[in-house]
C-alpha cells in the first residue's frame, strides 16, 4: 500500500495555534508576549479596534497594556475600575460579554474611548480562578461568529492568561536576582550593571551622573540594644524612606550592612551635592521604628562623587564616594562631603 503525503495550507485555526505557541516559546518579556498574542487575534478576527487590559490588583483597576486602532497615548493613563464599563464588568464577574450590533441608543460607552462602538466581545483572562486581565474586540461582525469560533477565542484567552502568568514569574525571578531581601532595594550586583548603563548613556548624551554613598552612624548600637531583628526592620524603613526622597528615575541600592548608594541620573556635582544635603536634612529629622514601639533618629554620613570628574570607571566612582563619606566619618559624622572637598558637618 502506498501512502501519499498531503500538502496544502494548514487549517486556519491550527495555524493560529501554531503561531501563538511559537510566540510564547520565543518570548519571555511580557510586553512582547502580549503583542504577539494579540497580533494573532487581530489577524483571525479582524476587529476594527481592540485592546488588552491588565488587572492592577492592589488598586482593583484595569490599565491598557496593548491598544490597536486607537491612539495609544490617549489611553495610556486611563484606568478602568472593576465593575465600570464593559471591561470592568467582565473583570468583576469573570464572564465573557458579547454585545451584538446595536442601535445608537443601545450602544455602550467606554471610559476614555471616543470612537463609535457598534459591537464588542470582551473576554476575561483567567489563571487559577483569578482574573489577570480582559481582552476587548470592537466592531468585528459578532453576528457572523459561531459557537466554535467563540470557543476558539476562549482557548486563545487561556493561552494569553498562561503567557501573562509565566512572564510575571520570570519577572519575579529576575527581581529576586537584583534586589536585597532585607530592604527590597536593588543589591550591589545590580548596582554595577546600572552604573555601566549610566556611563553609556552619559557618553551618548554628554550629561554627567552622580552617586551618593551613605553610611549610617553608630548603627551597631541599635543592633546591640534592640536586637538584629529590629535593626533589620530599621534598615528596611530607612531604605524605603530614602527611595521616597529621590526621583523615580533615580535608583537606590543597599550596598551592604548599613551602607546605601543612590544613583542620580543626569545630575552633575552641584546638583548631586544639593540632593545629598536635602537627604541629610530630611532623613536626620525623621522618626524611625514606630512599628516596633521605638522612636529613634538615624543619622548618617554622606559622600558624593560625579562621573567623570571623580572617576571614569564605576568602581572608581564608588571608591571616590566612599572616600568622601569616610572623611565625614573621620571628622564630624552626620554630614556631607563632595569629591575631594573637605567634609562639612550638620546643616
Amino acid at each position: 500500500m502506498k501512502f501519499q503525503r498531503a500538502y496544502g495550507p494548514p487549517p486556519r485555526d491550527l495555524l493560529v495555534f501554531h503561531n501563538v505557541a511559537r510566540a510564547l516559546t520565543a518570548q519571555l518579556d511580557l510586553d512582547s508576549v502580549l503583542h504577539a498574542i494579540m497580533g494573532q487575534m487581530e489577524q483571525y478576527f479582524e476587529p476594527e479596534q481592540w485592546s488588552l487590559l491588565i488587572m492592577d490588583e492592589p488598586r482593583q483597576e484595569l490599565f491598557y497594556a496593548v491598544v490597536v486602532g486607537h491612539k495609544e497615548a490617549d489611553l495610556r493613563d486611563v484606568r478602568v475600575k472593576v465593575g465600570q464599563g464593559l471591561a470592568g464588568w467582565v473583570a468583576l464577574h469573570g464572564e465573557t460579554l458579547i454585545v451584538p450590533e446595536a442601535e445608537d441608543q443601545q450602544r455602550p460607552e467606554e471610559p476614555g474611548r471616543r470612537f463609535r462602538i457598534r459591537s464588542a466581545i470582551c473576554m476575561p483572562l483567567i489563571f487559577r480562578q483569578k482574573v489577570l486581565g480582559v481582552i476587548q474586540l470592537f466592531n468585528c461582525r459578532v453576528e457572523t461568529l459561531g459557537d466554535e469560533t467563540i470557543s476558539f477565542l476562549h482557548l486563545l484567552c487561556d493561552y494569553a492568561a498562561i503567557a501573562i502568568e509565566n512572564a510575571r514569574a520570570v519577572e519575579r525571578i529576575q527581581e529576586l536576582t537584583v534586589t536585597d531581601d532585607c530592604t527590597g532595594l536593588y543589591n550591589q550586583r545590580h548596582l554595577y550593571r546600572m552604573l555601566e548603563k549610566a556611563r553609556e548613556h552619559a557618553r551618548e548624551t554628554g550629561k554627567h551622573f552622580s552617586v551618593i554613598f551613605i553610611d549610617l552612624d553608630y548603627f551597631k548600637r541599635v543592633n546591640d540594644e534592640h536586637g538584629h531583628l529590629v535593626g533589620s526592620r530599621l534598615l528596611a524603613e530607612f531604605g524605603q524612606a530614602l527611595r521616597c526622597e529621590v526621583r523615580a528615575c533615580d535608583a537606590v541600592f543597599r550596598y551592604g550592612g548599613d551602607e546605601f548608594i543612590v544613583l542620580l541620573h543626569e545630575r552633575g556635582r552641584e546638583e548631586a551635592e544639593e540632593v545629598a544635603r536635602q537627604l541629610h536634612r530630611s532623613l536626620r529629622d525623621r522618626v524611625f521604628g514606630e512599628s516596633s514601639k521605638l522612636e529613634l533618629k538615624i543619622h548618617a554620613s554622606y559622600g558624593v562623587a560625579t562621573w567623570p570628574e571623580d572617576g571614569e570607571q564605576p568602581h572608581e566612582l564608588i571608591h571616590r564616594a566612599d572616600d568622601a563619606m569616610y572623611r565625614v566619618k573621620g571628622s564630624t559624622r552626620d554630614g556631607v562631603a563632595v569629591g575631594l572637598r573637605e567634609a562639612s558637618g550638620c546643616v
